[in-house]
């Protein structure tokens, strides 16, 4: 029997049986277009399959020309592979291109690629490179630029590089490397991905901020060093924490002008007013920028009341309290111990931190890092509270007298949020003392410390994040959690491309961490942006990106 089609195209069967649901009332809006639009439906096709009629049409058109300055930190490059920080991503992204784009209504963007095609199991990807795309120096780029790159993600002897996590059913569990056969280039504009196991977060990965696209001759040096890329813009100084500058590259078309508009702007000037969101009202309100990184906490309000506009976006941010359980603290590691980590976690009630940490713009989280928006989120109740047992399984220990050390970035709503942690530690007779530390110190070690919060952007999918935050070994595991029953229960969540069927290993996935103590998760977060009434293009995107090529200037 034939494929359904769309426009000539053939629909994948898992997209028709999407749709269904979505018009039964069992899958969100956002849900159903994330789900269809990784499976190859174009944006367009998902929003008519689903019977939601055409996109929203684009904003007024830009002016050409003009700069924009906007509040941001400015941290130091790196290999794209091992970006750690979407703001590293939202400076490469000037000149370094995506496969993919991942945008706030939940549906996936072609850029370099074209389309893709994934067969019913989700082990075989038809992937259609975008004709007519240039590097700035002139070169062709083709499906074997695509497939150097995704050789390059796949090479697991690259320290910090995490995007071994995102490709890891493409690789060679004995050389750490692409397994052969895992890909063929099968034309210029044409090649063929062959996942070892059934696959459905690909596509989703190569979206993500470390997938930018390099040029084969890239060796990982500083990526200002060697700006050769696909993109609009070209770097023009870059000073951590300071300033970072973008420049209209005059000497190369861009392939997108075609396709999605843009470049508009000549400059794009990300300043760094340190992490104090003070000082960022400060800059607003002295017209030094015209656009917010992110606004935070109870300046959100009062930058509503200058009248900069506010953009939303509908995310699964958020923040985790984490024990590092490998850490060494003098002698002894105090939180490989199961019973010391539940402990933490059960002296902690959620709903306070989200109060006392994020100002209640947000809703409660359980411990387990998936979110109700995640489309295989599977309800196992809160998170339990019980101060008592968690002093009696401290006691049980032998820790009753350990003195843990909780560390921060010194900002506002990551040390508000970590303040309220320690303070119910404290009350529950919990030892602790708080470490605040800047973030040029903060950073540099950030998934070593023994005892610390990290805020996580969201990842379209839950079993993403899991992988990427949780599997043993992986480059991100800032917890050291190393399950063998967790990393195979996940493997089987990751196989399966039906949300309501992967959903029921969900469950068993979210109850190990859960139950192993693993980390203090207790908010998704609500994130919001503020620019001036002039900025065109800057909505706040789920996952902090910001794509320079929208930018512009009210005319």
């Amino acid at each position: 029997m034939p494929h359904p089609t769309i426009n000539g195209k053939p629909v994948h069967p898992a997209a028709i049986m999407y749709a269904e649901e979505f018009k039964a009332g069992k899958l969100s809006r956002r849900e159903f277009l994330a789900r269809a639009s990784s499976l190859g439906v174009t944006a367009a096709g998902a929003y008519a399959l689903g019977g939601l009629g055409r996109p929203a049409a684009a904003q007024a058109t830009p002016q050409d020309g003009g700069t924009l300055r906007v509040q941001m930190a400015v941290r130091a490059l790196k290999d794209p592979r091992t970006a750690d920080w979407s703001q590293i991503a939202n400076v490469y992204r000037g000149w370094l291109d995506y496969l993919v784009e991942y945008q706030a209504d939940g549906t996936f963007r072609p850029m370099l690629l074209e389309s893709w095609e994934i067969n019913e199991d989700a082990t075989e990807y038809q992937i259609k490179v975008r004709e007519g795309v240039t590097w700035n120096n002139g070169d062709a780029f083709t499906a074997e630029d695509v497939a150097h790159n995704i050789r390059r993600w796949g090479d697991k002897e690259v320290e910090a590089n995490s995007m071994a996590a995102r490709v890891a059913s493409l690789i060679d569990d004995e050389t750490g490397q692409i397994r052969e056969g895992a890909i063929e280039v099968t034309g210029t504009h044409t090649l063929t991905l062959r996942p070892s196991v059934p696959d459905i977060t690909l596509i989703a990965g190569f979206a993500d901020y470390p997938a930018a696209v390099v040029h084969p001759s890239y060796n990982g040096e500083n990526p200002t060093d060697v700006p050769i890329g696909t993109g609009p813009f070209l770097p023009e100084s870059h000073e951590v924490g300071i300033r970072s500058v973008l420049v209209r590259n005059e000497d190369h078309r861009w392939w997108g002008a075609d396709v999605y508009g843009g470049p508009y702007l000549d400059r794009v000037e990300f300043i760094d007013f340190g992490t104090d969101p003070a000082s960022w009202l400060a800059a607003a309100e002295s017209e030094e920028v015209d656009m917010l990184y992110e606004s935070v906490g109870e300046f959100i309000d009062i930058l509503d009341a200058i009248g900069w506009t506010k953009s939303e976006a509908v995310t699964a941010n958020t923040i985790t309290i984490r024990p590092n359980q490998e850490a060494m603290v003098g002698d002894i590691k105090p939180y490989a111990d199961a019973r010391v980590r539940r402990a933490l976690a059960l002296a902690v009630d959620n709903a306070v931190c989200l109060e006392l940490g994020y100002a209640g713009l947000g809703t409660v989280a359980e411990n387990h890092h998936v979110c109700p928006i995640h489309p295989e989120y599977a309800d196992i109740g809160p998170a339990p509270h019980d101060p008592e047992q968690a002093r009696a399984l401290m006691e049980e220990a032998g820790m009753a007298d350990f003195e843990h050390e909780l560390i921060s970035i010194d900002d506002d709503w990551r040390k508000n949020t970590t303040d309220a942690v320690a303070a119910q530690l404290r009350d529950a007779g919990i030892n602790v003392t708080r470490v605040v530390l800047p973030g040029s110190t903060f950073w540099n070690d950030w998934a070593q410390y023994p005892f610390s919060s990290t805020n996580w952007n969201m990842r379209p999918l839950g079993v993403q994040v899991l992988a990427l935050a949780y599997r043993s070994g992986e480059a991100w595991n800032e917890t050291a959690y190393a399950n063998p029953d967790f990393d195979a229960k996940l493997a089987e969540a990751m196989s399966i491309a039906d949300a309501d069927q992967r959903r029921q290993v969900m469950a068993e996935v979210e109850q190990m961490l859960r139950d192993d103590g693993v980390i203090i998760q207790p908010y998704w977060r609500s994130i919001y942006r503020h620019y001036t009434d002039r900025v065109v293009g800057a909505e706040m995107h789920p996952t902090f990106e910001i794509h320079t090529y929208q930018l512009g200037l009210a005319a």
